[in-house]
């Protein structure tokens, strides 16, 4: 089959838009969750930042219990 439509085929040009890129799988898929890679690297960087900066205030917590 080519890319374009075919010159006798009555249903070709109603058929096209499937074919448009927009409708690709991996542009639906994209699109599906938008802001989720944003979203990873935040809470990421919140997850780094909690265990890095926050091990000295647990540790002295820790202490008190025991």
């Amino acid at each position: 089959m080519s890319k374009y439509p075919s010159l006798f085929d009555s249903w070709a040009k109603r058929d096209t838009w499937r074919r448009h890129p927009v409708f690709s799988n991996r542009a639906m898929f994209s699109n599906l969750f938008p802001g989720f890679g944003i979203a990873v690297v935040a809470f990421s960087v919140y997850v780094l930042a909690e265990n890095v900066l926050g091990k000295g205030k647990h540790q002295a917590v820790e202490d008190k219990r025991h």
